[in-house]
C-alpha cells in the first residue's frame, strides 16, 4: 500500500534536529563524490542505467562525448521544474550537486583509471554506490538532478516512494538503451537499476531524516 502524507505526517521525528550548514557541506561532496565514482564504473563497463543519468550514457556512446558534461548539460531542463515545484534553495543545492557529480566522474577517471572490470559484477556495484549517493544528498535538501528532482517532488508533494516513482521513469530510459547497448548490458544494467532503486525506497522514506 501506498503511503500518503497523511498517513506518515512529512515532519521531523521526535527529537530531531536540523542539519547545520557544514553537515549539509560535507554530505554534498560525499554523496556527489559516491554517485561520481558510480558513474564512472558504469561507463568503464560500458553499462547504461535509468534516468537523466541513462539519457547521459545514451548520449555519450553516440557522440563519445564526456559524460560528465554531458549529465550535467542533459539536467539543465529539470533545474527549472526544481526551482518552480521545490523552490530556489532546492534548485541551487541540486545545480551545485550535479556540477560536482560530474566534476567527480571525470576527477575518477583521471586519478583512477581501470583498466578492465567485471561487467557485470561493476554494474551492481556501481549502481549501488549511485543508489547510496542518492539517499545522502536527498537527506540533506537536494538531488541528483533530472528524474531525482521529480520523484522527490512526487515523494514531498504526493507521499509517493522516491523509490518507486524513480523506477518507473527508469524504465522507459532503459527501452531506449538498447539503441547504444546489446542485450546482455541491458539486462544487467535492468538489475543495477533495480538494485539502485531497491535501495532509495528501503531507505528513503516520506516523513524520515528530514532537516
Amino acid at each position: 500500500m501506498t503511503e500518503t502524507a497523511e498517513e506518515e505526517p512529512l515532519v521531523p521525528a521526535a527529537g530531531s534536529r536540523g542539519h547545520s550548514p557544514f553537515e549539509d557541506v560535507v554530505a554534498l561532496v560525499t554523496g556527489s563524490a559516491i554517485m561520481g565514482f558510480g558513474l564512472y564504473l558504469l561507463h568503464t563497463a560500458a553499462a547504461v542505467t535509468g534516468g537523466v543519468a541513462g539519457l547521459a550514457f545514451i548520449f555519450t556512446y553516440l557522440s563519445g562525448g564526456n559524460l560528465g558534461l554531458i549529465f550535467f548539460l542533459v539536467n539543465i531542463p529539470f533545474y527549472a521544474f526544481a526551482l518552480w515545484r521545490m523552490g530556489w534553495r532546492f534548485t541551487l543545492r541540486t545545480v551545485l550537486t550535479v556540477f560536482m557529480i560530474s566534476l567527480f566522474a571525470n576527477l575518477h577517471e583521471r586519478f583512477m583509471p581501470f583498466d578492465a572490470v567485471n561487467q557485470p559484477w561493476a554494474i551492481v556495484f556501481a549502481s549501488a554506490c549511485v543508489g547510496l549517493g542518492m539517499i545522502v544528498v536527498f537527506r540533506h535538501n537536494s538531488s541528483a538532478g533530472g528524474f531525482g528532482i521529480v520523484a522527490v517532488w512526487a515523494q514531498e508533494k504526493l507521499g509517493l516512494r522516491a523509490g518507486y516513482v524513480q523506477l518507473s521513469l527508469d524504465a522507459i530510459v532503459l527501452a531506449l538503451s538498447f539503441l547504444v547497448a546489446d542485450p546482455i548490458t541491458v539486462l544487467y544494467s535492468i538489475a543495477g537499476v533495480v538494485v539502485l532503486n531497491v535501495i532509495i525506497a528501503m531507505n528513503h522514506k516520506p516523513g524520515r531524516y528530514r532537516p
